[in-house]
């Protein structure tokens, strides 16, 4: 399935389906006796969403069995993306917990996906947390959880865009104010963007935020859709066994691109990273020692504090 620059999706079809796994994940690692995240509504989601392989996955309907061969490559895949998830999730709800301590009342939330976090995070009262993404995926969101009966604990605010567009004109109609500080996330977005585009992500992004805001996002090093791409059959791959036949990695943009890390520290922002494996440490969970993961050692966890 080739990217082009004006393709759209639900969350049934290209870069959606990633959300709708994302998703199955975190029901997953909510399941779990030592869980680390709490998203009721995940599974209802995914449920809803309609794709059979992840619904009989949230479900427990799949059965990967342990042992040799491709079953338990396809188990090690859930495995392996049940942590990732889970830590993942982890490091961005405590990103927005901490930045709402420290007074900020503006969040907003990029390429949003199924994430749930105006409904199930603790949002100090006033909170305005915005939600950007594709019109068809915010307002099958929006819909499904209104008829789950889900009230959100913000002032939730839907901004029905492509991140590719003028999406800074279309948040700041939405009531969105940049003189006033903000808590920025972009989960799982990067590698969906071509290197162009994330350099103007975060030029926006800094254009938009006032001093005190805070922005948290991930990086791979080098040509990370490629290695990206490649780590995700790794993972996954093993799937098509069990009828999930799509290659993420074709959804991924490849090529050089500027190092977060490097952009934001020269447009003034001050910033914190952590590698994944101390991620995975910091919240009880060990980062795979397979050769195939190597790779993906040299991603970081990236927060950052506009000065």
């Amino acid at each position: 399935m080739e990217r082009t620059d004006a393709d759209t999706w639900d969350l049934a079809s290209s870069v959606g389906v990633t959300a709708t796994m994302v998703a199955a994940a975190r029901a997953l690692a909510t399941a779990e006796p030592d869980a680390i995240i709490d998203d009721p509504y995940a599974a209802p989601l995914v449920r809803a969403v309609g794709i059979d392989f992840f619904t009989r996955m949230v479900d427990g309907d799949i059965t990967l069995p342990e042992g040799q061969g491709e079953n338990s490559a396809a188990a090690d895949g859930v495995r392996l993306m049940t942590d990732a998830m889970a830590v993942r999730t982890r490091f961005f709800d405590d990103f927005f917990i901490a930045a709402g301590a420290t007074g900020i009342e503006q969040a907003v939330i990029l390429a949003a996906g199924l994430d749930s976090r105006p409904y199930r995070l603790p949002w100090p009262p006033h909170t305005v947390v915005y939600e950007l993404d594709q019109p068809r995926v915010v307002e099958f969101k929006s819909s499904t959880m209104a008829a789950l009966g889900a009230e959100p604990t913000a002032h939730r605010r839907v901004v029905a865009v492509d991140l590719r567009d003028d999406w800074p004109t279309a948040l700041r109609e939405q009531g969105f104010d940049p003189g006033r500080p903000s808590a920025w996330s972009a989960e799982g977005l990067l590698m969906y963007l071509p290197p162009d585009a994330q350099d103007r992500l975060f030029d926006h992004i800094t254009e938009l935020s006032a001093p005190g805001s805070q922005v948290a996002t991930e990086f791979h090093s080098g040509n990370f859709g490629a290695t990206l791409g490649e780590r995700a059959k790794d993972i996954i791959g093993q799937w098509g066994s069990q009828g999930f036949d799509l290659d993420i990695g074709q959804l991924f943009y490849d090529g050089a691109r500027n190092h977060v890390v490097d952009y934001l520290q020269a447009r003034g922002w001050e910033v914190t990273t952590r590698s994944r494996p101390d991620l995975f440490a910091d919240y009880g969970r060990q980062f795979p020692d397979q050769t195939s993961m190597a790779p993906l050692r040299d991603s970081v966890a990236v927060t950052a504090l506009r000065k």
